[in-house]
């Protein structure tokens, strides 16, 4: 296909694209990526992902986040023997700016074999995630609800957070209670200790921010480079010098996105519109 008559609704046309997951990902990934670029997603099984790392710290995930669902989608490519591979991966932690609200980061790896290129889409937002270390039913519910039991999932173990006596996939109060009982029962130091249980089937805040990743996968495979028409052409780089308000001199905020070609040198730089002027709090000049 000549580089300048690529379409971005139909590079992908009828193509199988191989999604490794046990967490029902498919469900919120497909119907995104699917009715636009009218490609097939297909769920892969036969490997437990849960090998490659677990939010229950059973085994601890081995590489960054990328890393991860490189290593994912490059196994369901494998099982599916096709060039095309789609996985997700999550991290969790508090948020970036104050430090006080569970964040969740989302990252959704295309990888095309036959053009040699990776595009991946990112999601972060407030994460539905917690734990606590409860010594009555009281306790346990105080925190269920503000999880948002039943709908987000839980998971427990006696003790603390490292006991191997681990429960998870709790999304019922009546079974809620009998494991919580249960595991007080075993409990050496009177605790249990209980977290929302983060995979994506049992997490509909989770399922939201991977819906989001996979929109802004599908912005990114739509967006053609302008030189060779590769999907991927999208910010690699963005440019500070946004001129302050009093003295109109460059601060460090941002006033432009570099646009980048994932394999040739071709480079876009867009000026960002209504950026207007920084707050001088931000200029070194005006606050050094």
């Amino acid at each position: 296909m000549a580089t300048g008559s690529r379409d971005p609704g139909t590079l992908y046309e009828g193509e199988t694209v191989a999604l490794l997951t046990r967490h029902g990902k498919e469900a919120v990934i497909a119907p995104v990526l699917e009715p636009v670029l009218s490609c097939v997603v297909r769920h892969v099984t036969g490997f437990d992902t849960d090998r490659l790392g677990t939010f229950t710290r059973e085994i601890a995930r081995d590489g960054s986040q990328i890393e991860a669902a490189r290593k994912k989608a490059r196994i369901g490519m494998e099982l599916a023997r096709v060039p095309l591979g789609l996985a997700s991966e999550g991290a969790f932690g508090p948020d970036p700016v104050m430090g006080a609200i569970p964040w969740n980061v989302e990252c959704l790896l295309w990888i095309d074999d036959r053009l040699g290129i990776e595009v991946a889409g990112f999601a972060q937002g407030a994460a539905q995630s917690g734990h606590v270390l409860a010594k009555t039913w009281e306790d346990v519910t105080a925190f269920a609800r503000r999880i948002g039991f039943p709908e987000h999932g839980m998971a427990l173990r006696p003790e603390g957070e490292n006991d191997d006596r681990i429960r998870k996939g709790l999304t019922d109060w009546k079974e809620l209670a009998e494991h919580f009982f249960r595991a007080l029962s075993l409990s050496s130091n009177g605790r249990v200790f209980l977290e929302t249980d983060l995979r994506a089937h049992l997490n509909p805040t989770r399922q939201n921010m991977i819906r989001l990743a996979a929109q802004d996968l599908l912005v990114k495979l739509r967006s053609l480079c302008p030189a060779c028409g590769l999907p991927g052409f999208s910010v690699i780089e963005r440019l500070e010098g946004l001129p302050c308000a009093d003295c109109r001199g460059p601060t460090r905020e941002i006033r432009a996105d570099v646009h980048g070609c994932l394999k040739c040198p071709h480079r876009t730089v867009v000026e960002r519109d209504g950026a207007g002027s920084a707050n001088p709090l931000y200029c070194d000049f005006c606050n050094p």
